[in-house]
């Protein structure tokens, strides 16, 4: 019917219009977003169930961080130990050199000199090796590394790697009968150096295997992550492509429909 007051075709073309409009706009900001969700509206229950999947994420990627925190502690430690091994292995060539009875008194106060400095460089450095103000090479104080859930933890117990815990811190070797005496003491103290070296080292291994699982579940979990929340570019392209067409398609209907009231006006004419 030819009316004037109401045109319902260009009203419906107006919908239609809106309506491709709104999927076009839909579209771009997909498409420049690189998200499929990108706020409750478009999949309420995807976007729930991705907040969850970045928070767990999140908790992986800096749970990985935290083992290799945990990594570059141990290497502080096991870096230390290694200058206090050396320093022993010395220590136990002075006792060997001051054992035999080719020295004189005098030249073996200088070996126990030499011999006193080293046990006091191993104090020094055993007090003053850290990690960000945490010491563990003085003491037994154990620090918890923690990597997921409040189950996830590997604990790291500190070395007593002074004189004193090392059981030289009464050794001397100013005469021959010390220097004998102190090799077996020696002996011990570079087993025992030895043992806290090789459970750190155990434990670096144990963090890394850690960080490899954990980068693993991020990555898997990212790339669920990545199925659910981000927008698959071939096939919203094709849906712009669509949009853009009865876009221009609605417009142009538009256009026709309102110039039907012109056609009733040539009838009153």
């Amino acid at each position: 019917m030819l009316t004037i007051k109401n045109n319902i075709m260009a009203m419906n073309a107006g919908r239609h219009l809106g309506r491709s409009y709104e999927n076009l706009a839909t579209s771009v900001e997909r498409l420049s977003s690189g998200l499929r969700i990108n706020s409750a509206k478009d999949d309420a229950a995807g976007l729930a169930v991705r907040e969850l999947m970045r928070a767990d994420i999140a908790e992986l990627q800096q749970g990985s961080r935290n083992a290799q925190d945990g990594i570059s502690l141990l290497q502080t430690m096991e870096g230390a130990m290694q200058t206090i091994d050396d320093l022993l292995v010395r220590m136990k060539q002075l006792a060997e050199q001051a054992s035999t009875g080719v020295y004189s008194s005098a030249q073996r106060t200088i070996m126990d000199s030499e011999f006193d400095e080293i046990a006091s460089e191993i104090n020094r450095i055993a007090g003053s090796t850290d990690f960000n103000g945490i010491g563990m090479l003085d003491n037994s104080a154990s620090v918890s590394i923690h990597f997921g859930g409040a189950s996830d933890t590997i604990s790291v117990t500190g070395k007593d790697m002074t004189t004193t815990g090392l059981g030289i811190n009464t050794v001397a070797i100013s005469t021959a009968a010390s220097a004998v005496a102190a090799l077996t003491t020696l002996d011990t103290a570079i087993q025992t150096a030895t043992a806290s070296r090789a459970d750190f080292g155990a434990k670096m291994n144990r963090f890394e295997n850690t960080v490899e699982l954990l980068d693993t579940e991020a990555e898997n979990m990212q790339a669920s992550e990545s199925r659910i929340s981000d927008v698959d570019v071939a096939t919203e392209m094709a849906a712009l492509t669509r949009n853009q067409v009865l876009a221009q398609a609605g417009t142009a209907m538009l256009a026709q429909a309102n110039s039907m009231p012109r056609m009733a006006l040539t009838l009153l004419g």
